[in-house]
């Protein structure tokens, strides 16, 4: 029996949500007592494959088509219903970011079975599954059960931390031509446009947040100073993109971007759970706020009750004496 991970890259580069689905995966493949065995779809899938093998992966599945020209769901969900047929697996798995629910979730209706998506845990004790998944954001935790022929579930990101295998698997390379119509492809991703190169809101190692405290959009200017100090970007709350002080792609949250920083230094924000859904993820998080009840400060594992215009350019100033 055999296990499938969706393995998501992009044009070659591995996603780092993808080393999480192993981790979670090769634990859960032993535990269910079958094979884990990954999945790469598209052009330039083959320059993804060389990690895969350490984090656990002992057959690497590389699909190739014409019409596999780079990401798209239906053709990714087709690709992966033809090879679960092919080879007869009986779990797919996929970490759960946007594209790897809505694959699995076009894959489920392919073979017509259940999904269920953003997993914490997963006991693969008999026939029905018991599963504990991620609701409304991670305010909330519900726990249900899972019975199907085909177990089709994605893990929630960032709640496994991506690690290689003790021992590095055989990751053998097979390949796999999928018979695809040339419709598939109204969904496949034709064109980019770069809006950022670097280090993003999503990947940096610190994020420097600020709140309706900021107090305007020109007041940004000392956390701008802050974060590129540290290697970092700045993010906001919601109230701050509804004042028009900074862009959408700097929102942190439900409905923004879910960081998972080394260190999020949180200044001048309520902490509304919104927020908290896209910061929770956070290795370390500084508060600074005036207000010692604010939810952020509660939550935070460092708090300073102060003015953060106070705060912010001391922190910047301290760096800089101490680097000389």
């Amino acid at each position: 029996m055999t296990m499938l991970v969706l393995c998501d890259h992009d044009r070659g580069t591995l996603a780092d949500a993808s080393l999480e689905a192993l981790t979670f995966g090769r634990d859960l493949a032993a535990a269910a007592g079958v094979s884990c065995e990954a999945v790469v779809i598209g052009k330039g899938a083959e320059g993804a494959v060389g990690q895969l093998a350490a984090y656990g992966a002992a057959v690497v599945h590389l699909a190739s088509h014409d019409v596999l020209t780079d990401f798209g769901p239906e053709a990714w969900g087709e690709t992966l219903a033809q090879l679960v047929a092919s080879c007869g697996a009986s779990v797919v798995t996929a970490c759960g970011t946007d594209r790897g629910n809505e694959v699995l979730a076009q894959l489920a209706a392919r073979l017509d079975e259940p999904f269920v998506a953003n997993c914490r845990e997963v006991d693969p004790s008999g026939d029905t599954w018991s599963l504990t998944r991620v609701q409304w954001g991670g305010s909330l935790l519900e726990d249900a059960t899972l019975t199907a022929d085909h177990k089709i579930v994605s893990v929630a990101h960032h709640v496994v931390e991506a690690a290689p295998a003790s021992e590095p698997a055989a990751g053998t390379v097979a390949a796999f031509s999928p018979d695809l119509d040339a419709s598939l492809a109204r969904t496949v991703v034709t064109d980019r446009v770069v809006l950022s190169r670097g280090i993003t809101l999503s990947t940096a190692p610190v994020v420097v947040g600020g709140g309706r405290g900021v107090g305007s959009a020109e007041a940004f200017a000392p956390l701008e100073e802050l974060a590129a100090e540290l290697g970092g970007v700045v993010g906001c709350s919601r109230a701050v993109t509804n004042n028009g002080w900074r862009p959408h792609s700097d929102q942190v949250g439900q409905t923004g971007t879910r960081i998972a920083p080394q260190v999020y230094i949180a200044s001048g924000i309520s902490g509304a759970i919104q927020h908290w859904v896209g910061a929770m993820a956070s290795k370390h998080i500084l508060a600074i706020n005036t207000d010692r009840e604010a939810n952020i400060v509660t939550r935070a594992d460092w708090a300073v009750i102060a003015d953060l215009h106070k705060v912010i350019p001391a922190i910047t100033e301290e760096i800089r004496r101490r680097r000389g």
